[in-house]
C-alpha cells in the first residue's frame, strides 16, 4: 500500500531495544513536530475549510500520541530527554518544491507530509511485528493504524488542491527521492534514525 522503495530491515529492531528510553523520546517529538506541521498547514491555509478541520484533528491526534509516548516513558520511570533533530525530516524538506503557486506549495507540503506518515507507519510496522516488550508491540501495532489513516489524509488532500500537478508523477518523485536517501538510516535508535 505504501509503496515505500525500501523497506527496513527487521534488525533495526535489535538497535531499538538497546537503548528504549532514546527511541520512546525521539518518538514523543516526532509526534509533537506532526502536530506542529498540521497546525502550519492550517495557518498557510486557512482559507480551505475541509483542510483546516482535517488537519485539527490530526493536530489533536498527534499530541494525544505525544501523550501516550510521555506516559510510557513516566510509567518505565525513563524521562523525556530534550527535542532531537530528525536528519530524514530535515533532508525530505529539501526535497520540497518551494516555488509555483500557493496551490501548488499546499500539494507538495501534503505530499511531504505523506511521506514522513509513509515511513513511520512502516517503521511502527516493524517494531509491532519484531520488538519483544508486548507492550509496545501492541502499542506500534495501534500507532500503525493510525499513521497510514494520516498518510492517505495527506495523499487525499494533495490529489484535491492541486493546480497543475501531475500528483501521481510528483509522489512517485518523492517516493525515488525518499528511497535514495532511506539507505543512510536505520542505525540508530530512532523513529527514522
Amino acid at each position: 500500500m505504501l509503496g515505500l522503495k525500501l523497506a527496513t530491515d527487521p534488525r533495526w529492531v535489535n538497535i531499538v531495544e538497546s537503548n528504549i528510553e532514546e527511541i520512546l523520546t525521539d518518538h514523543a517529538w516526532c509526534e509533537q513536530k506532526a502536530a506542529s506541521n498540521a497546525i502550519s498547514i492550517v495557518t498557510y491555509n486557512s482559507e480551505i475549510e475541509e483542510l483546516v478541520t482535517e488537519m485539527l484533528v490530526i493536530a489533536r491526534e498527534e499530541l494525544e500520541h505525544f501523550q501516550m509516548v510521555h506516559d510510557i516513558i513516566k510509567q518505565r520511570g525513563l524521562t523525556l530527554g530534550r527535542e532531537r533533530k530528525d536528519h530524514y525530516v530535515n533532508e525530505l524538506f529539501k526535497f520540497m518544491k518551494k516555488d509555483g503557486s500557493r496551490r501548488d506549495a499546499l500539494s507538495d507540503r501534503l505530499l511531504f507530509s505523506a511521506m514522513i506518515e509513509a515511513r513511520s507507519c512502516e517503521r511502527f510496522k516493524v517494531l509491532s511485528e519484531n520488538i519483544k516488550d508486548p507492550e509496545l508491540a501492541k502499542f506500534y501495532r495501534d500507532l500503525m493504524i493510525s499513521e497510514a489513516g494520516h498518510y492517505t489524509t495527506f495523499l487525499g488532500f494533495a490529489r484535491k488542491y492541486q493546480d497543475n500537478i501531475d500528483i501521481d508523477k510528483r509522489w512517485k518523485e518523492w517516493i525515488e527521492y525518499e528511497g535514495s536517501i532511506i539507505t543512510n538510516y536505520g542505525k540508530s535508535e530512532t523513529v527514522h534514525g
